[in-house]
């Protein structure tokens, strides 16, 4: 040991390829990686104990430098395009050997997780980083052995983060000189030239993406809770549709708010961790959530006083999108380990931008595969780089496309085989707005959709009336208990119904239009399940 009393050593990563002289933090705990980033001046501490820290000039992902080897073992399985870029495995070996080279000598941390709380499917992750901060996240979002009992621990995938290495776009033709390369063959991530931690996360969630399907288990980018009868729910969104703010419910337990497993055996989370937006965060609105802000949090690009240490979330200085990562023991009613059984409701939440959407409506089987395949939101400023100031309507296939490696249709006919093997029901749910478009209307109201998703999970609209929508076709209850039923009328809320029609159309038609990329090769109900012309 050091000094301090850290587990501080001069060895050799082995199979990772770096070499001696360099000094390795191995498997540092809490305290010592925050004590290590505050004499490191990568943050500072907050009045209730978190870690603050800034990301820099990169406040989200960078979709648009992502990259996978394509090789032998790649070439048929991954769904190339636009989202999966390749790169070959003699650029990725170039770049892997240049950095190699930079590492000699400098000081290292690593931490050894896993992803996926299930031992049977479990993925033994070793995470190698340049910064105690980053170590500190991965400790905090990904699943140490403690959490994955009867798992030894072995290297299936090493992960890179070197925020102070660049890429050369002339030498290695990347678009920029920041890097996010996968290697399904040499196992192996890169993630270069940023420091947004979410990185990570993300990485280890393609890994899952791409494998576990071979295995007959449906990778899902949703929130989990269990019922007092454990009766499951899945929160399928994207960032900012309310996955993780929803599946916060004190009465029900969490069983992971971002990433899951569908095995034969039911739901598993991937992560050991929650990573929760910050901006307006407040203990009335989401109070699990607020008192998580405590010490063995990392708060990411929150405004802080530096004298006071006080925290402002309602101040986006430096991005909307800033976030606090916790482990999930930090919310009282968590499930640990984040093993569950198979679900019997499962929502798609969307920020609908054009004020269209119901807050909820019934999906039918075929519909639940046609939104699932659509995945129609809006994303919200700051969560990548690259957004205006104005949310933008977007479809991501499976509510996850950026980390989809497979072809998107594979997902969707697990889901839909899933589904129909455990009898569950499906909703959409709209937490973005209503009485009209962004800047006209107004965002949902948070203690309305909770009563709503409640109520729907909770099984009391499985059997209210409904009336379909004239043009998504989508059953829309009638009534919920504890929210007025003029709420769940869209078109109802807008002061000018025509314009409201104007826009379903408009929104119908983007629906459309988004679905023909899929080709000839979806099934002729699903196509049948788009909304219609007026």
């Amino acid at each position: 040991m050091n000094p301090e009393g850290e587990r501080t050593y001069s060895r050799d990563l082995g199979d990772q390829g770096v070499s001696l002289p360099a000094v390795v933090h191995w498997d540092l705990t809490s305290a010592e990686l925050i004590e290590r980033s505050i004499q490191n001046r990568e943050g500072m501490l907050s009045k209730g104990g978190a870690l603050v820290v800034r990301t820099g000039q990169f406040t989200g992902r960078s979709p648009k430098d992502k990259y996978i080897v394509r090789d032998a073992t790649t070439e048929t399985t991954v769904h190339w395009g636009s989202v999966n870029q390749p790169m070959s495995p003699d650029v990725f070996d170039g770049i892997h050997k240049r950095l190699l080279e930079f590492l000699k000598g400098r000081e290292l941390f690593v931490q050894d997780c896993f992803g996926g709380a299930d031992p049977a499917y479990s993925l033994g992750v070793r995470v190698i980083t340049r910064k105690a901060w980053h170590s500190f996240f991965a400790r905090q979002l990904f699943l140490k052995q403690r959490n994955v009992p009867g798992r030894a621990f072995s290297v299936d995938f090493t992960v890179i983060f070197a925020p102070d290495f660049e890429v050369d776009p002339e030498l290695d033709g990347t678009r920029s000189k920041t890097c996010i390369a996968v290697n399904f063959t040499e196992r192996l991530v890169l993630i270069l030239g940023t420091e947004y931690a979410g990185e990570m996360k993300k990485s280890v969630f393609t890994i899952l993406n791409y494998q576990l399907p071979e295995r007959n288990v449906l990778p899902m980018h949703c929130s989990a809770t269990a019922g007092p009868r454990d009766d499951i729910a899945l929160f399928f969104g994207l960032s900012g549709t309310g996955k993780t703010t929803l599946s916060a419910d004190p009465n029900r337990r969490l069983i992971g708010d971002d990433e899951h497993g569908w095995s034969d055996h039911g739901v598993f989370n991937f992560e050991g961790g929650c990573y929760a937006k910050c901006i307006g965060l407040s203990r009335e609105r989401e109070p699990q959530i607020r008192d998580a802000i405590r010490f063995g949090t990392v708060l990411e690009n929150v405004v802080l006083d530096p004298v006071k240490r006080t925290l402002d979330f309602d101040a986006d200085t430096y991005t909307e999108n800033t976030r606090a990562a916790y482990p999930i023991g930090y919310i009282r009613n968590a499930l640990r380990p984040g093993v569950a059984g198979h679900p019997s409701y499962v929502l798609f939440l969307t920020a609908d931008a054009f004020g269209v959407l119901p807050p909820i409506a019934r999906l039918t089987l075929e519909q639940s595969m046609y939104y699932f395949l659509s995945g129609y939101t809006a994303k919200v400023a700051g969560t990548e780089r690259g957004l205006g100031s104005q949310p933008q309507a977007t479809f991501s296939t499976c509510f996850g496309e950026p980390f989809l490696p497979r072809n998107p249709e594979e997902y969707a006919r697990m889901l839909g085989e899933r589904m129909v093997a455990h009898n569950a029901t499906c909703y959409l749910v709209n937490t973005g707005w209503v009485g009209g478009p962004y800047g006209v209307g107004h965002r949902m109201d948070l203690g309305y959709t909770r009563t709503i998703v409640a109520a729907a999970i909770e099984g009391k609209l499985d059997k209210v009336r409904t009336r379909l929508h004239p043009v998504f076709r989508i059953a829309v209850p009638l009534q919920c208990p504890g929210v007025p039923a003029e709420v769940l009328d869209a078109r109802g809320q807008w002061s000018d119904p025509a314009a409201y029609d104007y826009a379903a159309e408009n929104l119908a038609q983007r629906f459309r239009e988004n679905f023909k990329r899929f080709g000839p090769g979806v099934e002729e109900r699903i196509l049948m399940a788009a909304p219609v012309g007026v």
